[in-house]
């Protein structure tokens, strides 16, 4: 039998265990508040990222294969492309498809309205799984036919900007090289919503035909190659690793590239989640040393008689350092309950709700894995169980015979 354990599970700490009770409920409720806001924090972070980089990745792609003489305007100049080219795009590791696209900066014009926009040109190998996902009213554009399609999804934010509907036409102007203007008369089939004011305020997507043939390209000249992966976390490797097998004339951009100013945004939050952990590991830690003193001056009598009885002060740490890991283990079983309840309904009915004009989404999204859990509660255990060894060398200070007349 463990001495140790033995003892301290004997240590009664409920209501009618003297002026400990109230102390020991508060360190229950400081661990299981602080560990719950740990996990929610890390829960929102991760969700967050996740949600805001796929929205931007979905629309822009990971990965652009681009001339290498491109500048940053929506002028692009033309990449031309072979089928060889594209199949070994696909064979490449860690892609999983490849198309391709063009954009173009125009003016859209209604009867009473006009607009600067970019039109994104893209072919029957899109993929539109994003589009489907962000479509709040109408339908995709079909441009798989053999003709150029006239149809064009246009932001949600656009629409009611210009008092769009589905089924109005659209005239578009471009500028092709020279001062005449070129238009184009399309239709609008459906409208789109990202909540990345970056997209929604200018881009409208429509068949890349149009863009090819109002800058005179050939039909296997594009803006990019775009490149889908199946890690996003595998985007900076996949994209040094394809740079050096490229033609000269080419390069590879990255979407936290071409976005950095949204990317670096993220990256803050990690600072944010950091402070908070520390915050909270330090607000239980000095709860459970407060604890931790109460318990051992409640228990000098005890500590006394056992020292007496030929108890080494290491034996006597060990008691109340197992007693404190229980209070600490306790407090921890509600705090993942809390956090687990609260993950639970803000995923499935969005309680709590955010701007989307500021926070690129219209709810708090939350995102979690179970090793992410286990290592925040195995790193609030021990961190909190470090913090109470100094405070435990406390018993040393007690002597038999003074603890013996202690009441």
């Amino acid at each position: 039998m463990n001495f140790e354990r033995f003892i301290a599970g004997r240590i009664h700490t409920g209501n009618n265990s003297g002026y400990s009770a109230p102390v020991v409920r508060i360190a229950y409720i400081s661990v299981a508040l602080g560990l719950a806001v740990m996990i929610v924090s890390v829960a929102v972070v991760v969700g967050f990222k996740h949600s805001v980089s796929r929205k931007v990745s979905g629309f822009a792609a990971p990965l652009k294969v681009v001339p290498y003489d491109r500048n940053n305007s929506y002028e692009e100049q033309p990449l031309t492309f072979t089928d060889s080219l594209l199949r070994a795009f696909r064979k490449y590791p860690g892609v999983t498809h490849v198309q391709i696209t063009a954009q173009k900066g125009g003016v859209l014009k209604t009867e009473d309205q006009i607009q600067g926009v970019v039109l994104k040109g893209v072919g029957k190998d899109y993929d539109r799984t994003f589009l489907k996902e962000s479509l709040v009213e109408g339908r995709l554009p079909h441009i798989n036919g053999i003709k150029t399609s006239n149809e064009v999804l246009v932001s949600e934010r656009l629409g009611k900007m210009l008092h769009l509907k589905t089924g109005d036409p659209v005239r578009i102007w471009f500028i092709s090289g020279t001062s005449q203007a070129r238009g184009r008369k399309l239709t609008v089939t459906g409208f789109y919503r990202t909540s990345l004011e970056e997209f929604d305020n200018r881009y409208l997507i429509g068949d890349i035909r149009h863009i090819q043939k109002l800058n005179g390209w050939k039909s296997n000249q594009a803006g990019s190659i775009e490149l889908l992966v199946a890690n996003r976390k595998q985007i900076k490797e996949v994209a040094n690793s394809l740079y050096y097998n490229l033609p000269f004339d080419m390069t590879v951009a990255t979407v936290m590239d071409q976005y950095p100013e949204i990317y670096n945004w993220l990256d803050l939050l990690d600072t944010n989640v950091v402070v908070i952990l520390v915050l909270m590991i330090l607000v239980a830690g000095i709860t459970m040393v407060s604890t931790l003193f109460i318990l051992i001056i409640e228990r000098t009598s005890m500590v006394g008689l056992l020292k007496a009885l030929g108890a080494k002060d290491g034996s006597l740490r060990k008691i109340f350092l197992y007693k404190a890991s229980g209070i600490i283990l306790k407090g921890m079983v509600w705090g993942n309950g809390i956090a687990l309840l609260f993950y639970l309904l803000q995923e499935k009915y969005h309680l709590i709700k955010l701007d989307p004009v500021s926070y690129y989404v219209s709810y708090v999204p939350v995102e979690l894995t179970l090793y992410q859990v286990l290592l925040i509660n195995a790193g609030a255990f021990a961190v909190s169980l470090l913090i109470l060894v100094v405070p435990s060398y406390a018993i040393m200070k007690i002597t038999p015979s003074k603890a013996l007349r202690y009441e």
